[in-house]
């Protein structure tokens, strides 16, 4: 009888781990979502303005519902698009990542790039993630990806290339200011090249970077910038409920794997984009599905 009973829970604890595999897999990661949240940066007579906030396609060749879905990001009509880098994950994936994009491109817009801008995943161990000596000392990468063809197309089409830059552009009627780093995952960020105090003069003042460093985050807000943008966590990818996240694969903690928060220290905020798209070695999401995120930032 016992024996019976304990074959019987091996088999339900199978079935239900198989059964939230496939939600993972085949459901959740293709519930794309669209997050709203105000964010109080502005001056106090300023009127609202809308950021729209995409990170993490990896985009593969043929997927199409995603690029669709991204597309479609026109209708809420923003006035700026701010891009935190990772938009792919194959050699071929430019002519997706255009599909999603072209008809934002009919807005400003601002970019970083991340580390699967440069070079394609390869498989990892997932344990890995939760040891920061490994996940450092033991980087590898894959195929290497068109980053120049991305670069060009997104330059091409009017949007400010921030890997290590600094400018300002009119969006919704007002001067707004950013900053960016190109990878400090990866160690292509150089702040120092491009740190100096935030322009008074800016109606709002934003600084982008695709993996959350603290050490990049505190300078920046340090600088006055007043909202601070990223991706990379994937919100955690796979969280467990009233646990959240279990990594970021970053030194943010794991409380700020997705969302928004106030930088700690600063008058800055932090939004944390989960992002649209998955490892392709690990196309799984659990309590964790893909997003974009529109910020309206009002008066403080």
């Amino acid at each position: 009888m016992r024996k019976r009973t304990l074959l019987g829970l091996a088999a339900g604890t199978a079935a239900a781990g198989a059964a939230t595999l496939a939600y993972a897999s085949l459901v959740e990661r293709n519930i794309f979502t669209l997050r709203r949240y105000d964010v109080p940066v502005l001056a106090l007579d300023a009127e609202p303005l809308r950021v729209l906030h995409l990170s993490d396609l990896h985009m593969m060749p043929g997927q199409r519902r995603k690029q669709e879905w991204v597309a479609a990001l026109a209708g809420t009509d923003p006035d700026l698009v701010v891009v935190t880098g990772d938009n792919m994950a194959h050699p071929d994936a430019v002519p997706g990542v255009l599909h999603a994009l072209q008809p934002l491109f009919d807005y400003p817009g601002a970019f970083v790039f991340g580390s699967n801008d440069y070079t394609g995943p390869v498989m990892k161990n997932p344990f890995s993630y939760f040891n920061r000596h490994e996940r450092t000392s033991r980087r590898r990468h894959g195929a290497e990806l068109p980053a120049d063809d991305l670069r060009d197309l997104l330059v091409g089409h009017g949007w400010a290339d921030l890997n290590n830059a600094r400018t300002t552009l009119k969006a919704g009627g007002r001067l707004i200011e950013l900053v960016g780093v190109d990878d400090p995952h990866i160690e292509r960020d150089d702040y120092p090249s491009v740190a100096g105090a935030a322009s008074a003069d800016a109606g709002v003042r934003l600084g982008l970077t695709h993996s959350p460093e603290p050490f990049i985050l505190d300078a920046m807000a340090a600088d006055g910038f007043d909202l601070l943008l990223a991706g990379h966590t994937h919100g955690g990818q796979v969280r467990v409920p009233f646990v959240g996240a279990l990594v970021t694969n970053c030194d943010l903690p794991r409380s700020m794997a997705r969302g928004l928060f106030r930088w700690p220290g600063s008058d800055a905020w932090l939004h944390v984009s989960a992002g649209l798209g998955t490892h392709p070695t690990a196309p799984v999401r659990f309590a964790c599905p893909p997003e974009a995120s529109l910020l309206t930032l009002i008066p403080r």
